[in-house]
């Protein structure tokens, strides 16, 4: 694989499964999904440290940017183009990149009151995300 495979793309895909992947965030870690467990989790109780503001959602969207280029190129590599090759793809790269980075960071965190909790919410938003991102990516050829 080379970066000329950027060349390749489908830049409108990318972009949609961003959004959906980025999208799917908002509902993840709202309240009546699993935001509440997640911010007891972080020691948030009550509600998240101020200060973020808007901005704060500018990284999340790009590191979904960048997780579902990463996903694209690797795609786009390995010919991956149906949802069944899309659904591997994504259980290697949520599950065998992301969940697994995730992991050995809740391991050693020892500053949240149940830091696998994190993680495992966390690894699941990031393995769905990397779905349904798969799944746009692959099959809009």
């Amino acid at each position: 694989m080379s970066f000329s495979v950027l060349g390749d793309l489908n830049w409108l895909a990318v972009i949609v499964a961003t959004v959906v992947y980025f999208g799917l965030g908002g509902l993840w870690y709202a309240e009546f999904l699993f935001g509440k467990q997640w911010q007891k989790a972080m020691g948030w109780e009550g509600n998240a440290p101020e200060g973020g503001g808007a901005g704060i959602y500018v990284f999340p969207l790009v590191t979904c940017f960048v997780a579902t280029l990463a996903t694209a190129m690797i795609a786009k590599a390995t010919g991956t183009d149906t949802v069944g090759e899309a659904i591997v793809l994504a259980i290697v790269v949520g599950i065998g990149v992301a969940a697994a980075v995730l992991t050995v960071t809740g391991v050693f965190d020892s500053t949240k009151p149940s830091a696998m909790t994190t993680v495992a919410i966390s690894a699941g938003y990031h393995f769905v995300g990397l779905l349904l991102a798969s799944v746009i990516l692959s099959v809009w050829t």
